[in-house]
């Protein structure tokens, strides 16, 4: 019965301690999503300026067009860039969301370990039920 209860207070620590892992990988995938939200955000606003900037035609000479052709293809470098950060951002933020499934899978494992250690315990802590007894000896006494 000692082992028993040692054993399931082992357990209610040990969910404690995946519940935190659990909160550490809701943290780190939330962090993830954050920055792959905003590199979503600046590529869109980039490729925006881009395609104003790219879309003026009031330039004076021809130094300004040179110098506004200049600055979109710099624009739509900085993009190019920005969209291969934010594919590296969502691998990283999905395989975050799978460290989150594995954390809470983990944890959701001790805990119904614990919940069944805890029956088993009540269980062994019942007295059984009297019922009829069975008679020894032999019917001639």
């Amino acid at each position: 019965m000692k082992d028993d209860i040692r054993r399931l207070a082992r357990l209610r620590r040990l969910e404690k301690i995946r519940a935190i892992a659990r909160q550490n990988a809701a943290l780190e995938a939330a962090q993830a999503e954050s920055t792959l939200s905003r590199l979503r955000d600046l590529s869109d606003r980039t490729r925006r300026m881009a395609d104003d900037y790219g879309s003026r035609r009031e330039m004076r000479d021809g130094a300004a067009l040179h110098q506004v052709g200049r600055f979109v293809g710099g624009l739509q470098a900085i993009r190019r860039t920005t969209d291969g950060d934010t594919l590296r951002a969502r691998a990283i933020a999905d395989a975050k969301q799978q460290l989150l499934a594995e954390a809470e899978r983990r944890r959701a494992a001790v805990e119904e370990r614990a919940i069944l250690q805890e029956r088993s315990i009540a269980k062994a802590g019942k007295t059984p039920a009297l019922g009829s007894r069975k008679r020894s000896g032999t019917g001639l006494e």
